[in-house]
């Protein structure tokens, strides 16, 4: 079963540095724009970046697997190589990490490479892989 792209638009309270990080930092190229949004392409999703006055990008966190997982949090599932390829580059631009990239349930059904961090805004991301990708939905 193919995914279908999502669409998903976020609060920044600063566009320019937003833009930035998704664009430098992330690899994003853009899309439409216009002076307080912009539409971006994050590993063939549409990401939009809406610039508003204020926006709380923290409800709390949830305990897992030893953790304490920022809510609300978004992100991406990439191929093996690719997450590893990222997190090596997030790494050596000196990003700060909410959770530090590894491996989550190791040895366990829906073992995973996770990463969290946050954008300039505030929202916290989650980029995760499974070596095998038949374990992405698996109990």
């Amino acid at each position: 079963m193919a995914l279908n792209p999502f669409h998903l638009a976020i609060p920044v309270a600063d566009l320019a540095p937003a833009r930035r990080f998704y664009e430098e930092v992330l690899g994003c190229s853009t899309g439409r724009s216009d002076t307080h949004w912009v539409d971006l392409n994050l590993y063939g999703h549409q990401l939009v970046l809406h610039e508003v006055a204020s926006a709380s990008a923290d409800a709390g966190a949830n305990p897992v697997d030893g953790e304490d997982v920022p809510v609300p949090h978004f992100g991406v599932v990439l191929g093996w190589d690719d997450w590893h390829v990222l997190a090596r580059r997030l790494q050596e631009a000196g990003q700060v990490f909410v959770i530090e990239p590894g491996i989550r349930f190791e040895g366990e059904v829906g073992e995973q490479a996770t990463m969290f961090f946050r954008d300039p805004a505030g929202n916290a991301l989650e980029f995760k892989s499974f070596r095998d990708m038949n374990q992405l939905f698996a109990r």
